[in-house]
């Protein structure tokens, strides 16, 4: 416990998922945590319980206004921007190519990616003029592989890994470090609405998600926290532009690799 103490964080999408989980560890691990995001029953609830070490903000990811009025009240309120997290998402638009409206995919982008690109440029400059810091992104693994979700949220997902390689070059002289974080399909309300039809029937998400692993065991919101606290600690000092997939090989690796590798 600790590896953290200290440290200020930004976590978007922080109300519930893989991001209430990072909140949860960050805390746990003596991290403040500003919890951005639109859901504000959710984020509420979560800052009541975790108390003052976390606060809730209202925020939409796509709107550069309030992405900066998170940052800045995690500066107002802890004295400092440690850890940026972006990881707010959505599922977003689905369907075949010829069948998605411009509309719908400028929206599933501007929440995935534009979002990404906001807050890591929001967080920049005042990780750069502090002598350092730690920006992690959440993309998928579909941002590393076709034919793993959707058209737009793969799309986007790429994008999040090319736009925080790129950025990792430019903030490394400043002791800034930028990476990404790649959850396989991970037990939350998203997940949960996608395989049982309820983002609130998370048990029976779990089962169903858990019979297509290695193990017959699915990752939940805290596997995905470990990376999350070592990626945003001292321990992951040597850590940039990195990106991590973290799905047990069910994903990436996929079965293809069965055909010439038998497992048992």
């Amino acid at each position: 416990m600790g590896r953290m103490q200290g440290k200020s964080c930004v976590v978007t999408g922080g109300a519930r998922g893989i991001g209430e989980g990072i909140v949860r560890r960050y805390v746990a691990e003596g991290a403040r945590c500003v919890i951005a995001d639109i859901d504000v029953e959710a984020g509420e609830k979560l800052a009541a319980e975790l108390g003052d070490a976390v606060v809730f903000v209202r925020t939409d990811v796509t709107s550069e206004s309030d992405i900066a009025a998170a940052i800045d009240l995690c500066v107002s309120r802890y004295g400092s921007l440690d850890v940026m997290v972006n990881n707010a998402g959505v599922v977003g638009v689905t369907g075949p190519i010829e069948e998605t409206p411009l509309e719908d995919y400028e929206r599933t982008m501007s929440i995935l990616l534009t979002s990404v690109f906001l807050g890591t440029k929001l967080a920049l400059p005042i990780m750069k003029k502090a002598g350092g810091g730690a920006i992690i992104n959440t993309s998928s693994t579909a941002g590393v592989q076709g034919g793993l979700g959707p058209h737009v949220y793969t799309t986007a997902k790429h994008g999040v890994i090319g736009l925080s390689k790129s950025v990792a070059v430019e903030a490394a002289p400043h002791g800034v470090r930028v990476n990404v974080l790649c959850p396989g399909a991970t037990l939350s309300s998203l997940t949960a609405g996608l395989v049982a039809g309820d983002k609130d029937a998370l048990d029976e998400a779990y089962e169903r998600l858990s019979s297509k692993y290695p193990g017959g065991k699915a990752p939940r919101p805290e596997d995905m926290a470990n990376a999350a606290v070592f990626l945003a600690s001292d321990e992951g000092q040597f850590m940039n532009g990195a990106v991590i997939v973290m799905d047990a090989g069910k994903e990436v690796l996929s079965d293809r690799a069965a055909k010439f590798y038998p497992i048992d």
